[in-house]
């Protein structure tokens, strides 16, 4: 006996199928997301960012930041520009875009349909090789009915990481930047202590002749050499912290081996001549921040997963289980039994009320979060543009007024020594305390430029917790003819 609906059942698997979506293109590519990752970032910083993935890629690579770095004096751009090219961390942050996309793509596809065939009482006697064939069909229906929420959540998750990676990138530059300025205003201060130990030199030496002859006490060659040697062990420690600046700048470059040959200037570039104020601020910020943009999304993806539990609060798995079973007959025949079967849990116990209860909270806690953010974001553009301005002013005036007076001082006592007004320690003093104030104004440009970074990565991101790049305003470029 043969019963007729054998081909319903055997066609089950196709009405399922019909039901599968199509893919999106943006998760299936090799660099899925890539390229939104390195268009925001070029319009935030102006720079250019690779994801390699193959070994030629990273070949290709190297070599070009060999030819950018081998033996140069490179600028603070040249670095913010090596360092997203060759710096792995960045390319790990790029890999987990593509993880993200394929994440995706994993939850836009169907679950595949499980099939069972079973052959009972192989060998019956009486009926031959077999008694009996089951062939079961089971699929998910559950996965179907929650797979547009599972991939709105996923793409929630695919963009996040896109912006994510942006910010990483911002950071980076803003680092690189910063390595950068405090690798050159290390060496500036070198060249500085530099000239203050030969100045000391002369006067050690002069104290000691002087003291040959009976016309220097004991205490005054002493204060002489005791000044002489402090000044040494101030410059090998301004050399060791100069050393130490470079390799951070090498580490964030991801240089290594040969190609840490490069040098940075002596000196920091000058001053620009004015700066100017940046009008709205907080706006520009709560409009371009980046980590910012990654709360916001955040708190769609508490949204989007609060959607997917109140739709699995009852039911969280559902399988539709259908087969047939061909079983032979003594006397000749076969009979074909078809049958369907739904598994399901009951919600006896769980009925999803916690889970329920936990995705509100969770929603609760990123809104929160990303209203403190906003708050944080807004203080940090103020903060940035005061400190800005402030540290402007602060190192004008050491330029302009502090360093000319000790000019002046050092000057006039030079004129009184050559007219045997001034004794020699007078005038030694002079030039000690002339470049006690260029040291001074050294360090106050550093810091105008530290600020300067700071105020893009408050507009953009990349400053402490969040990601970064270079600043409004003048372009830092080599400071100085030589290098080191």
């Amino acid at each position: 006996m043969r019963v007729s609906k054998l081909p319903l059942v055997v066609g089950f698997p196709l009405i399922l199928g019909a039901c599968a979506t199509a893919i999106p293109g943006a998760y299936t590519g090799t660099k899925a997301g890539f390229a939104n990752v390195s268009n925001q970032t070029a319009a935030a910083i102006g720079k250019r960012t690779v994801f390699a993935q193959t070994q030629a890629e990273n070949q290709a690579l190297a070599r070009e930041v060999r030819a950018i770095v081998n033996r140069k004096t490179i600028s603070a751009d040249t670095a913010v520009q090596v360092a997203l090219l060759n710096n792995k961390g960045l390319q790990a942050s790029y890999a987990n875009v593509g993880l993200s996309a394929a994440e995706a793509w994993q939850q836009a596809t169907p679950v595949n349909p499980v099939v069972s065939i079973g052959v009972l009482g192989i060998g019956a006697p009486e009926l031959g090789a077999y008694r009996a064939i089951e062939g079961v069909f089971r699929a998910n229906l559950l996965d179907a009915k929650t797979r547009k929420q599972r991939v709105a959540l996923a793409d929630v998750n695919f963009r996040t990481a896109q912006l994510t990676a942006v910010n990483d990138t911002l950071a980076l530059a803003n680092q690189t930047r910063q390595a950068w300025i405090n690798s050159v205003a290390a060496f500036e201060t070198v060249s500085y202590l530099k000239r203050a130990k030969a100045t000391s030199d002369a006067g050690s030496e002069l104290a000691r002749k002087l003291g040959e002859t009976g016309a220097l006490n004991n205490a005054g060659q002493a204060r002489e050499q005791a000044f002489n040697a402090d000044l040494a062990g101030q410059l090998a420690r301004a050399r060791l912290d100069a050393d130490r600046a470079k390799e951070d700048l090498t580490r964030l470059m991801g240089l290594w081996g040969g190609d840490v040959d490069f040098y940075v200037p002596d000196a920091l570039p000058a001053l620009p001549g004015s700066v100017g104020r940046i009008t709205n601020i907080e706006g520009k910020a709560l409009s371009n921040r980046f980590d910012l943009q990654v709360a916001k999304l955040g708190l769609e993806a508490q949204a989007a997963a609060f959607g997917l539990t109140d739709q699995t609060r009852i039911v969280s798995d559902l399988e539709v289980i259908s087969g047939v079973e061909l079983e032979r007959e003594p006397e000749g025949g076969d009979v074909v039994t078809p049958q369907i079967e739904l598994e399901f849990a009951i919600p006896i116990y769980d009925t999803g009320q916690a889970r329920m209860r936990k995705a509100e909270l969770a929603y609760l806690q990123a809104a929160n979060v990303l209203a403190e953010q906003a708050v944080n974001v807004r203080s940090e553009a103020r903060g940035a543009e005061n400190a800005y301005h402030a540290s402007y002013k602060i190192a004008r005036h050491y330029r302009d007024v502090l360093v000319p007076l000790r000019q002046t001082v050092e000057e006039e006592g030079l004129l009184s020594y050559n007219g045997m007004i001034t004794n020699t320690f007078e005038l030694l003093t002079d030039v000690r305390e002339k470049l006690s104030a260029s040291l001074e104004a050294a360090d106050a440009k550093r810091e105008f430029f530290m600020a300067q970074a700071d105020l893009t990565a408050a507009i953009y991101g990349g400053g402490a917790g969040s990601g970064g790049a270079g600043a409004e305003g003048a372009t830092l470029a080599a400071g100085g003819s030589a290098g080191h």
